[in-house]
């Protein structure tokens, strides 16, 4: 269980907190709008109301007590810098603030940022990847080179281990975990018999994934 501090009520921040709480975390939310906050307050048990470019403010809250402070601040891009700023200067031990272009993620990074995420481009990446091609059901992105996808097996595996296919060698693809229906089945071994239905989570570079994909 980690303690985390949670900056910002829009979309990110809330879905973010919730996801945060439901995983057992301790969790506080700040916004400085007091109507969102009392709306959260029945869900949230640590709300509180406060404008965080207030350095008394963030002082207030304890912030290098928190295991992770997120800054998820949607429109006024100087005011999550500020706080980005204010959080480490104040002692906050991990920071990772919400960035919408580049040039932001470096304003963050180089004025105290220790991650950056782009939920927005996050998003859009996934959607793209998943409908540009038939059949592939889940996307993260590793890096730009690489990237894990849930794609369905060819219908000529089922029957076949992997060591037979010949998946590494033939597709230069790893493969993760078989999923069937709501099952997993991690790391599986060279001998595995793959099974109609049998969807593989792999990385892999995309091109790759999309040449095996469309490979009858």
């Amino acid at each position: 269980m980690k303690s985390i501090l949670v900056i910002g009520m829009g979309r990110v921040g809330r879905h973010l907190s919730a996801k945060m709480l439901d995983l057992k975390n301790d969790v506080m939310i700040v916004d400085k709008d007091e109507e969102i906050i009392e709306k959260l307050s029945a869900y949230f048990p640590d709300a509180n109301i406060g404008d965080c470019t207030n350095e008394d403010v963030l002082r207030s809250l304890g912030v290098s007590n928190f295991d992770v402070c997120f800054v998820t601040i949607g429109e006024n891009f100087q005011s999550s810098l500020e706080i980005t700023s204010l959080l480490k200067e104040l002692g906050a031990k991990h920071v990772v603030s919400k960035a919408s272009s580049d040039i932001q993620a470096k304003f963050l990074l180089r004025n105290g940022a220790d991650d950056v995420f782009y939920p927005e481009r996050e998003i859009a990446e996934k959607l793209a990847i998943c409908y540009n091609e038939e059949n592939i059901f889940k996307y993260v992105e590793l890096t730009h080179d690489y990237g894990i996808f849930e794609i369905p097996i060819k219908p000529d595996w089922a029957g076949r281990s992997i060591n037979d296919a010949n998946v590494r060698k033939k597709h230069h693809i790893n493969i993760l975990a078989i999923k069937q229906d709501e099952s997993i089945t991690p790391a599986p071994g060279a001998d595995y018999i793959f099974k109609p239905g049998d969807h593989i989570v792999i990385v892999g570079k995309p091109n790759d994934v999309f040449k095996l994909n469309a490979a009858k």
